[in-house]
């Protein structure tokens, strides 16, 4: 090793630093859920019974129910409808693209404040009343414009040769597009469905304004709770969370390592 290669620069310094200020935090809550004592102010001892008290708290797992059901339900949907989109403003032209395109991604720059106050003047004029529903339909907007987003960068690395190839050995458009588009498109799909559901379940402001009397998503169940103070429980609730989202991008991670290795092979 040469003295030069020993040197700490600014660069590799400046990127721990970074790195220690984003998970940090991350590190002394997941500590301090294992912390016996009530508050946070001082370590009393290692216990479990933060986790115990959160597994058996009925209103956490109503809330997660209530943030999944909303989550997995506008992914769904959104995956559907935001793929066609991307489609249709890859392969298609007709009049009036570029500002369908425009008005299609503007959840994406619009602060979630403003579509949380549309949204409610909007089922208000309409007397829609305030419930699940309403949430779904609320994080359908968000969660499609980023499928789209992810589906259509997806879409510009493609060959389209391969769907002229199906339409010329006699495939109808329709199963060009499922048979030889979608599979192609699939790993770009799952990308943008875990984005939108890691999103829909973290929001608050659309949640909080949409949501009314008959739901209760996690999120504001946690809010509810850290008003008065961060509690033992909640970061015990935080590090499950953690934990489940990095179990999905490492389920995202490994498909789209196998999609690239079978495409490798393929060519």
């Amino acid at each position: 090793m040469t003295p030069s290669s020993s040197k700490v620069t600014w660069p590799s310094l400046f990127t721990a630093l970074m790195y220690a200020f984003m998970y940090a935090p991350i590190i002394v809550l997941a500590v301090y859920s294992f912390n016996e004592s009530r508050y946070s102010a001082g370590w009393e001892g290692f216990s479990l019974r933060w986790y115990r008290a959160l597994f058996s708290d009925r209103r956490i797992f109503a809330a997660l129910q209530d943030s999944l059901t909303v989550a997995i339900v506008a992914v769904a949907v959104s995956a559907v409808l935001g793929t066609l989109m991307a489609i249709g403003l890859a392969r298609y032209q007709f009049r009036g693209k570029a500002l369908y395109r425009g008005v299609s991604y503007l959840p994406l720059i619009i602060p979630d404040i403003a579509i949380a106050v549309a949204t409610l003047v909007f089922l208000t004029s309409v007397a829609v009343p305030l419930s699940l529903s309403t949430v779904i339909a609320a994080h359908m907007v968000f969660c499609l414009a980023y499928i789209a987003v992810v589906v259509s960068s997806r879409l510009q690395s493609l060959d389209p040769n391969l769907e002229e190839a199906a339409l010329d050995l006699g495939a109808t458009p329709t199963q060009a597009m499922i048979k030889v588009l979608i599979p192609q498109l699939a790993p770009g799909i799952l990308a943008g469905c875990l984005l939108a559901f890691v999103l829909s379940m973290d929001d608050l402001l659309i949640s909080s304004f949409t949501a009314g009397g008959g739901a209760n998503p996690l999120p504001l169940e946690i809010f509810s709770r850290v008003r008065t103070g961060v509690k033992p429980d909640i970061n015990a609730l935080s590090v499950v969370l953690i934990l489940g989202s990095a179990l999905l991008s490492g389920l995202a991670e490994y498909v789209r390592y196998r999609s690239e290795k079978r495409r490798r092979l393929s060519g």
